[in-house]
């Protein structure tokens, strides 16, 4: 499979409500018929429309390295997982990339799932165990609360986890390694983005093709981790 395949146009599929279906059900539903990335993402066997925003990310960035070891926080459905296996060559009698997330999560080929919530205090750990003392090249983390309709709760909730996660690739990426996680629009701020910029090389805030345009989401990438934070 080529390292980049964009989605395809097709016909507008119209979903009139049903008796048992609310308007923003209705929406939802009407709104993935209707998406080519969400065709594409079915038609090439990724396990959600996210895949491309990773692959999109990856192949300007190419932090996704051949025999690299990888982290995926918030792993459900596994569409960024699927796309890190195939990259570095993960397989799974030498699983290289490790998947936690709360909900179940059916077999990934070259990935090793972990079935918690990364809040728990004994998370961490059962990642570390599951990566067998590889040297972390990167942390992705598609991790994002529950919306509450809220938007103030909803991006702190989503802050949370973001720095939880931020926290994780501190403690544990290898020196140059990357980081990529997802935020709400108005990105990192006040010590969060100060904590990455003293820790890393380069930090940016990247909207890719497949983030739909109304989502606030954003994601930051923080390449070139100094291990010394100097």
């Amino acid at each position: 499979m080529a390292r980049s395949s964009g989605p395809r146009g097709g016909l507008h599929v119209k979903v009139k409500t049903a008796r048992k279906r609310s308007n923003a059900s209705t929406r939802w539903l009407e709104r993935q018929l209707n998406d080519p990335y969400v065709a594409e993402a079915k038609r090439q066997g990724w396990r959600s429309r996210a895949a491309f925003k990773l692959i999109e990310i990856d192949d300007k960035h190419r932090i996704l390295k051949p025999c690299a070891a990888i982290v995926d926080l918030g792993v459900a459905p596994g569409g960024w997982a699927q796309v890190a296996a195939q990259r570095v060559g993960s397989t799974d009698a030498d699983p290289l990339v490790v998947g936690i997330d709360k909900l179940p999560v059916d077999p990934i080929v070259g990935v090793h799932l972990i079935e918690a919530d990364f809040t728990d205090d004994d998370a961490p750990q059962r990642v570390l165990d599951a990566v067998r003392g590889r040297p972390i090249s990167v942390v992705l983390s598609d991790m994002a609360a529950e919306t509450t309709g809220h938007r103030k709760t909803d991006h702190l909730r989503t802050t949370y986890l973001f720095e939880l996660a931020a926290d994780f690739a501190f403690n544990n990426l290898a020196p140059g390694g990357a980081f990529l996680a997802k935020v709400f629009r108005g990105g990192t701020e006040g010590d969060a983005l100060r904590d990455l910029k003293a820790r890393f090389a380069s930090v940016h805030h990247i909207k890719p093709p497949a983030s739909r345009k109304e989502s606030p989401e954003l994601y930051v990438l923080a390449k070139g981790y100094k291990a010394d934070g100097a």
